[in-house]
């Protein structure tokens, strides 16, 4: 991560996931487009995040607000799911394994590999990323936390049902949302905006995807 933005080793240390502390695996989950799990070998995510062309090509696809309370949006491919897709490697056949999550990139580059990151298709007790924010593609670390399968969802129906203008509650779906908060920023980009002009298309894409209220 850029030095200017270093948020401090340990802010999410695999000890708080189950109490225990990281175990030696070969493999890693990650999502691919659909809630799919498809296994990485944990020497794969560690030679892409070492290696320092790809992460010149991830930071060139998040925009970096000048708050660090903000949240960063990724800029390139958005899955089904809302979620950043960042290819990371270049691979043959279709199953596009060189294609990860983009925030599961960006907090492994920030706190090194996660053995058996899951996505709750595998083991509802594996360890996931989870956004406290509820912007899909954000890929700001302090907005990231370890957690499992089960909290996320929990987290997720729990805010959803509190607050209709949460993120979870924009009326495009998370991939909709994401989309167009990212054709925002582009396109402010495009034309040299400022950082606040670019804030202020953030702020009316979040708007354009509220529920309609009565009062």
């Amino acid at each position: 991560m850029p030095p200017e933005h270093d948020s401090g080793p340990g802010l999410f240390p695999l000890s708080a996931v189950n109490g225990a502390g990281p175990v030696h695996v070969d493999e890693q989950l990650s999502l691919i487009g659909e809630p799919k799990p498809v296994r990485i070998p944990a020497v794969e995510w560690m030679r892409w995040l070492a290696d320092e062309s790809v992460q010149a090509r991830y930071w060139a696809k998040v925009y970096r607000a000048p708050s660090t309370k903000d949240c960063w949006f990724f800029l390139g491919g958005i899955s089904s799911t809302g979620h950043a897709s960042f290819r990371a490697a270049s691979r043959p056949g279709r199953t596009r394994t060189g294609t990860v999550p983009g925030h599961l990139y960006g907090y492994q580059l920030a706190h090194g590999v996660i053995p058996r990151l899951g996505w709750g298709t595998d083991s509802p007790t594996n360890p996931t990323v989870c956004h406290t924010c509820d912007n899909h593609s954000c890929q700001q670390p302090m907005h990231l936390r370890l957690g499992t399968a089960a909290e996320n969802r929990a987290e997720w129906l729990a805010r959803r049902r509190r607050d209709p203008s949460s993120p979870l509650a924009d009326v495009r779906g998370p991939a909709g949302r994401s989309r167009a908060i990212g054709a925002a920023i582009r396109a402010g980009q495009s034309g040299g905006e400022s950082g606040a002009e670019i804030a202020a298309r953030i702020r009316a894409a979040f708007a354009a995807g509220r529920p309609l209220s009565l009062w």
